[in-house]
Parts: structure tokens; C-alpha cells; sequence
């Protein structure tokens, strides 16, 4: 960007790559100057502007949430306390219609995962240069602004709830009742083996759809959003306003769906089967 000559490639690249910091085998503790060196950096290397934004947003969802909270009215209430219910009452409906156990702790998790992977995936609305640029003049070389167009992020998440099954499966059936379930069915108990080979690829196969669904989506979104930049200013205007339109129903739909399957997931670790 210095020398103002950079190729379709290097621009391409240069916003899919995070700012990662971590310990590169030869230049020691610091931020990789490229993918390259973010790789040779390891699995304990860190995306640190995936780890602020998500951070960040999951704070502002907190604050603004609480502070609607502490404003409640039963008199005519505000537009804020209508946004806020109107959530609250769209989320705690697909949870009574989804979960059917008594559990305080599902339908505030539905509303954490529903509103933060929103507002994640609603940074994707930002037009893709702006903040880099910011970030560029304040030094530094990298910065994607979409939490959810990192695998680390949607992994992290999808794991967090593959806990949550592990531990609600055996808080309602017992240890011995959750490896019953897992290697006992569908076949007959001659199968075990089999059983439980299949029942473990299914039980794993849940955080990794949930991860790479909404990884997947997102990311393409945002590549999509980066070829327009691409463009002549005059098709940047044409091609990305109904795109950033349409967008707005993929990023709902998207954290929507992440919502939903958790909560099926969750169902599915208090049934008894």
C-alpha cells in the first residue's frame, strides 16, 4: 500500500489476513508480517483482532442490554426497551418451542449466542476499507473486523456448546447412562463397537456443522464484499448496495440458525432415549 502498487492478489490477501500475534521460531514473540508467518507461528499464536472485536461486541451487546434492563417501564415504554423485548420474546418462543425441559440457563444462552454472532457477523456490513485504513495509519498492518470469518472464532464457540452436551448428556442420564447412549444404539448391543463409532462421528459432527456453516457463509460473504472494492467506483455503487441488502438477511438468518441447533443440540442431551 506504501509503494501504491498493489495488485488485485495482495489486496485480496491482505484483507483475509489476520493481525496474529504469537512465537515465531526465529524472529521470537511478536505480530506476523503476513499469513506466512502467522502459520510458522503455531497453534498457541493468537488472532488478535478477531479476539477484540468479538470482545468488544460481546461487551456493548452486555452493556446496552443491562442498561435497557435498569430503564424498565410499565408505563408507555421507550423504543430501546421495544427493540430489547421484541428480542427477548422472538428468542424465549423458538426456546419454548424447541426445548421442552426445565433448565434457567438455556434461554439466556440463546439469547447470548443469538444477539453477539448478529452483531459479529454485522461488522461484514462496514465497508471493507475503512477500518483498515484507520489501522493502517495508526501503524498497524492488519485488521479484519468480522469475528465470524475466523474458523478459530466459530470453532471456539461450537466447541463451547459440544461442552455443554457432554455435560448436560451425563448431568441427566449418568455416565453410565451416556456411554449407554453412545454405544448401545441404534444397533443391538452385539454392535457396541459399531454404536459407538457412528454415535461419536455424530456427536462430533454437531460443532463441526455449526462452526463451519457459519464460517462458511460469512467468509464468502466477505469475499464477495472485497471483489466489489475491487471495482470502478461507479460498480462498487451499483453492485454493493443490493449485496449489503441481501446480506442483512444472511447475517440474521446465520446467527438465527447457530441459535436454533444449539438449543436442538441441548434438547436432544436431556432426552432420554
Amino acid at each position: 500500500m506504501a509503494s501504491g502498487t498493489v495488485t488485485s492478489s495482495e489486496y485480496i490477501s491482505h484483507h483475509l489476513t489476520n493481525l496474529t500475534f504469537g512465537n515465531h521460531p526465529e524472529n521470537g514473540w511478536g505480530f506476523a508480517h503476513g499469513a506466512a508467518e502467522a502459520a510458522e507461528m503455531g497453534f498457541w499464536a493468537i488472532n488478535v483482532d478477531t479476539m477484540f472485536w468479538s470482545v468488544a461486541l460481546g461487551v456493548l451487546f452486555v452493556w446496552f442490554f443491562n442498561k435497557v434492563a435498569k430503564q424498565v417501564t410499565s408505563d408507555v415504554p421507550g423504543g430501546a426497551q421495544n427493540f430489547v423485548e421484541s428480542i427477548i420474546e422472538f428468542v424465549d418462543d423458538n426456546v419454548k418451542s424447541i426445548f421442552n425441559h426445565k433448565n434457567a440457563v438455556i434461554a439466556p444462552l440463546a439469547l447470548t449466542i443469538f444477539v453477539w454472532v448478529f452483531l459479529m457477523n454485522l461488522m461484514d456490513l462496514v465497508p471493507v476499507d475503512w477500518i483498515p485504513f484507520v489501522a493502517a495509519e495508526m501503524g498497524i498492518s492488519y485488521m479484519k473486523v468480522v469475528p465470524t470469518t475466523d474458523v478459530n472464532a466459530t470453532g471456539g464457540m461450537a466447541i463451547s456448546v459440544l461442552f455443554l452436551i457432554v455435560y448436560y448428556s451425563i448431568k441427566m442420564k449418568g455416565i453410565g447412562g451416556f456411554i449407554g447412549e453412545l454405544a448401545f444404539q441404534p444397533l443391538p448391543k452385539i454392535f457396541a463397537p459399531f454404536n459407538l463409532f457412528l454415535e461419536l462421528v455424530g456427536l462430533l459432527a454437531k460443532p463441526v456443522s455449526l462452526a463451519l456453516r457459519l464460517f462458511g457463509n460469512m467468509y464468502a460473504g466477505e469475499m464477495i464484499f472485497i471483489l466489489i472494492a475491487l471495482l470502478p467506483f461507479w460498480a462498487q455503487w451499483i453492485l454493493s448496495v443490493p449485496w449489503a441488502i441481501f446480506h442483512i438477511l444472511v447475517i440474521t438468518l446465520q446467527a438465527f440458525i447457530f441459535m436454533v441447533l444449539t438449543i436442538v443440540y441441548l434438547a436432544m442431551a436431556h432426552d432420554h432415549h
